[in-house]
């Protein structure tokens, strides 16, 4: 379901959100997932805006949703999420942000800028407004490219620090080991340690209150970037009164539809939603001690 001002009319988002709350008393409900007590639909925002490079799974053929929002507006309808896309930033205001739950963020580049996808930006107060948001007490998701959004150079971005980590390079896609650093955390309890191909962030400037859920195994990875021990690959961490889940998967198609990326997206969604708690003591001296001489600046 995409923003009416992108050609999609209101009378096509209300149907598209019916069929999100009828879904969610028909639906399967994965292991990832854990619905709300009072059993009502919640909101979600999933802003999927490109101001620097365009992922081919959130680029759009002409009014048609992108394959990544297409899957999460699936998982919606089973679920009982009222999923938004849109890539239009003039939501990004107080009253705008008000009726959703969560905001989650498969962005890149500076988001107050046309950029290369053309949509609107935000507005000069919209970064902030986002962060206002979730310290109140939403819920915030950031899936793969979500982390080379608003980099700061050299200080760290008020929304890096918000989201927990920045990329800084990637190498050829290829298989990596992802080890499961936290097997209670919702969606990676029912995960073991796996292989999957994927293009594999680097990343830099972590936030030291983190807990790491998957951790980034480098041994036999090919390039340099790679070349620095294992690292945080999923996390969640505290935000006010709000509640932070990253991701650095969800570059490939094939990743979007398959079920340990659900699991995790689903699990750290419901986190994020606060319709299940976690033990989320920092832990990323512990589990990625190679890690350490990364964590951003006080």
């Amino acid at each position: 379901m995409c923003n009416h001002s992108e050609g999609f009319s209101r009378r096509q988002m209300l149907t598209s959100m019916a069929a999100a709350a009828a879904g969610f008393a028909a639906g399967p409900l994965r292991l990832g997932w854990a619905a709300p007590a009072d059993k009502k639909p919640q909101k979600l925002l999933f802003f999927t805006k490109s101001a620097g490079f365009q992922h081919s799974v959130v680029t759009r053929k002409g009014d048609a949703p992108a394959h990544a929002e297409r899957v999460l507006v699936d998982l919606g309808k089973k679920h009982g999420i009222e999923v938004t896309a849109t890539k239009d930033g003039r939501i990004f205001t107080e009253e705008g942000l008000a009726p959703y739950n969560a905001i989650m963020f498969y962005t890149t580049g500076d988001l107050t800028k046309p950029g290369t996808d053309k949509s609107p930006p935000m507005p000069a107060g919209g970064k902030q407004a986002m962060i206002d948001a979730v310290n109140s007490g939403k819920g915030f998701l950031g899936s793969h490219c979500a982390s080379d959004t608003f980099h700061g150079g050299a200080k760290v971005d008020p929304y890096i620090a918000l989201i927990g980590g920045e990329f800084t390079g990637h190498g050829q896609q290829q298989t990596a080991h992802i080890r499961v650093a936290d097997p209670k955390f919702p969606g990676a309890t029912a995960i073991k340690d796996y292989d999957m191909v994927e293009e594999w962030y680097a990343l830099k400037n972590f936030a030291a209150d983190m807990h790491v859920v998957l951790v980034q195994e480098t041994k036999g990875m090919n390039g340099n970037m790679y070349k620095q021990g294992a690292y945080p690959e999923t996390w969640a961490r505290p935000q006010g009164k709000g509640r932070v889940f990253y991701t650095s998967m969800g570059h490939r198609e094939d990743v979007w539809t398959n079920d340990t990326f659900q699991q995790i997206l689903l699990g750290g969604l419901a986190w994020a939603l606060k319709n299940i708690d976690a033990d989320i003591t920092p832990n990323l001296k512990e589990v990625t001690p190679e890690a350490v001489g990364r964590i951003a600046p006080a």
